[in-house]
């Protein structure tokens, strides 16, 4: 085991018994993230919801089987990229996570998480994830289109749930989600 995937994996141990803040009372499971600790991607979400927090697998329930058509679209799989939150732990009744327990845990696990991976592309799925890493853009306004800031390229794309809801922005999120690759390539040609 290489250096990189011990500091991961003791992360994720730390994640999963963390009593930093208020979402470790009410949770069943934290929710470190899977995927590749070689992804050129890592997708960042809010945080878990009722499946997850039972599973401690991200993007598990209804979300995430949009998600894996999604990835499946660009020929990828959960396999081929990291996917996590902002926060580990579910905020009770889905509710949104609070500055301070996003204050908490993404400087704690997520900014590490991603220095360690080093991911070509941060992808992020809805405002809270966006708001994190660039807190002056409005996803309406830049869904889809590729941002870079402080050194880092980061797609902003509509949380999959945006789409489950308002059968809409399925189409858009279906549309965005093909500047994937081409992000990739763009970078790969730098």
């Amino acid at each position: 085991m290489d250096s990189v995937t011990a500091e991961l994996d003791s992360i994720a141990g730390q994640i999963r018994t963390c009593t930093l803040c208020r979402l470790c009372e009410s949770r069943t499971n934290a929710v470190p993230g899977s995927g590749s600790y070689s992804a050129q991607i890592v997708f960042v979400g809010e945080g878990p919801g009722k499946n997850e927090d039972e599973q401690g697998i991200p993007f598990c329930g209804a979300s995430g089987r949009l998600l894996d058509e999604l990835l499946a679209s660009i020929s990828l799989s959960r396999s081929d990229v990291f996917i996590t939150n902002i926060v580990k732990c579910r905020p009770p009744a889905n509710r949104d996570p609070l500055p301070d327990e996003k204050g908490i845990c993404a400087p704690t696990y997520l900014d590490r998480q991603i220095s360690l991976i080093k991911p070509q592309l941060i992808v992020t799925l809805g405002r809270h994830a966006l708001s994190h890493f660039i807190p002056d853009l409005k996803i309406s306004e830049v869904h889809g289109q590729p941002k870079r800031f402080k050194g880092q390229v980061y797609l902003a794309l509509y949380h999959p749930a945006v789409a489950l809801y308002n059968g809409g922005m399925r189409k858009t999120l279906m549309e965005d989600f093909q500047n994937i690759p081409r992000t990739l390539s763009a970078l790969s040609r730098i």
